[in-house]
């Protein structure tokens, strides 16, 4: 039997939180113990076989993206251990790694250097990225002029076209305009039926739904459900209902009278305003028509 592509075993991750940069450098020489901890992971383990493509869902701070990040090589765990059997492009940060000063072209390049490519396939793909990136002319111009959108959408367009093995998706596909957006979450969906890997951690249930069928629900760093991606949500929607606006109470008969009387006060006001409006009105109007007839009077021959 084939192993699992991706293995986690009991794997803990805890951050050290610092107040500032300066205890931050001082905890390279010491340790405190006076320096908060944040149990990021708590004892996390499941696996993931050669083409599943599985959703990670959870609150913010369940642990989601750190599980991520542990599986590409971004951090380690504090004890377990991670087991990647396969090239894993990740469409986390997708921004980093760019240099602001080459162009878009050469970029490519440089992103594929750092994935691990050689020239030949880089140049094969080269058109392919461009074409989906949909940069035009900008392609060949330094990435220091492009908007935070455009370098996402190169960003994206280089890791979904180097055929990864594993795909690595967190909140990526917020990229560019709906049609876009519709474009990279069909991209993904071919890459799935090609046989890649997929980990897709997204908010949107609708959009876990669509592309996983499985899913991973984190709370508080634990792993609480691994199976079903219907009963995963499920279970998500009963620990997080939607917020409901609270009924509002019957009034008692002293309020309801009380309420009329302000009611009928505010008609009142309203009432004398318009009868002082239309008294000015009338007046303006005996005015005008004085000033018509007089202007009649003055014009008609003698």
């Amino acid at each position: 039997m084939a192993q699992p592509i991706i293995e986690i075993s009991h794997v803990t991750k805890i951050y050290t939180l610092f107040k500032n940069n300066k205890e931050q450098f001082l905890s390279i020489f010491y340790r405190s113990p006076k320096l908060k901890k944040h149990l990021a992971l708590d004892d996390v383990t499941f696996s993931v076989e050669k083409g599943e493509s599985v959703g990670i869902i959870g609150n913010n701070g369940a642990g989601k993206s750190t599980i991520l990040k542990t599986i590409t090589g971004v951090t380690f765990p504090t004890s377990g251990q991670v087991e990647v059997r396969g090239r894993v492009a990740a469409l986390l940060e997708l921004t980093a790694g760019f240099e602001p000063e080459m162009t878009g072209r050469e970029n490519i390049y440089l992103k594929g250097y750092i994935l691990g490519l050689r020239d030949e396939y880089i140049h094969t793909i080269e058109e392919k990225v461009i074409d989906f990136a949909q940069l035009g002319d900008y392609i060949d111009q330094p990435v220091r002029t492009y908007s935070s959108g455009m370098k996402m959408r190169l960003g994206f367009s280089i890791n979904i076209n180097t055929d990864p093995e594993i795909l690595v998706v967190d909140e990526a596909l917020s990229v560019g305009d709906n049609a876009f957006k519709k474009k990279c979450k069909d991209a993904i969906k071919d890459l799935i039926a090609r046989g890649t890997t997929v980990l897709y951690v997204s908010h949107n249930a609708d959009s876990v739904q669509e592309v996983c069928r499985r899913a991973i629900y984190l709370k508080k760093g634990k792993l609480v459900f691994d199976g079903p991606v219907e009963q995963a949500l499920e279970l998500y929607r009963v620990d997080n209902p939607p917020k409901t606006a609270k009924g509002k109470k019957n009034p008692t008969p002293a309020e309801r009278v009380a309420n009329a009387r302000k009611a009928l006060a505010e008609k009142d006001k309203a009432l004398i305003k318009a009868a002082a409006e239309k008294k000015a009105a009338e007046e303006e109007l005996a005015a005008a028509e004085q000033a018509e007839a007089l202007a009649l009077k003055e014009s008609d021959p003698v």
